[in-house]
């Protein structure tokens, strides 16, 4: 498994990627439809942030997508291929965000979690800290969790 720059031309697959792995906690379509636009990588990503692939034998196991603000770091997206969940790939693209983070100078980590993926940023060393409205349901909240890196 190496983590590689996402390219352009990747952005609509590594979008479809996210909506699986979202699906893999059971949502039904219009749930995961109405993630879309929340979930979908575009051309800004690439040229602000960091976009980066799991690959494996030419094929994306998963993405992170992190956003480094001053001495924050978001972890915008961190999204893992069903086939490849429980393999270790979320904790690598997780480990490249947090070594990336900390190079940059970043003292705190934020994500907003699913409630599903919340037990995985647990054992990343992650603490909710508060809740927050979804960006796709409305009436729905996720928790805000964070990692101090210093």
């Amino acid at each position: 498994m190496k983590i590689r720059k996402a390219y352009g031309h990747e952005l609509p697959l590594l979008s479809e990627l996210c909506l699986r792995s979202k699906a893999y906690w059971k949502y039904d379509h219009a749930f995961i439809e109405a993630c879309r636009e929340e979930l979908t990588l575009t051309p800004e990503n690439l040229a602000d942030d960091y976009v980066m692939v799991a690959e494996d034998e030419g094929r994306a196991a998963g993405v992170v997508h992190l956003v480094l603000e001053g001495t924050t770091a978001e972890l915008d997206k961190l999204f893992v291929d069903p086939k490849w969940i429980g393999k270790g790939v979320g904790r690598q693209l997780f480990s490249w965000a947090l070594e990336t983070a900390r190079a940059k100078g970043a003292t705190l980590m934020n994500v907003v979690a699913d409630p599903g993926a919340a037990p995985f940023y647990e054992r990343m060393g992650f603490k909710q800290f508060a809740t927050v409205p979804s960006g796709s349901i409305p009436g729905r909240t996720l928790p805000h969790m964070r990692l101090q890196l210093d």
